[in-house]
């Protein structure tokens, strides 16, 4: 029996730990972005192709620049 009022107080304290977190969490912002989400599916992911012309078009205007 005293086993059971081991782990009974043991995971009271877990969970007030998870508590205690959450809210140092919620109270320093890391639940804020609420824009973010719903237009992150209107983005488009860049291609390797675009990322690769990119690349070419610095490297060119470098070249010029010296």
């Amino acid at each position: 029996m005293k086993i059971m009022l081991l782990l009974i107080l043991l995971s009271l304290l877990l969970a007030a730990g998870f508590l205690l977190v959450y809210l140092w969490a919620a109270r320093q912002g890391q639940f804020d972005d609420d824009y973010t989400p719903s237009v992150r599916i209107l983005f488009d992911d860049k291609t390797p192709e675009q990322e690769e012309n990119r690349t070419t078009v610095t490297a060119k205007n470098n070249e010029e620049l010296t």
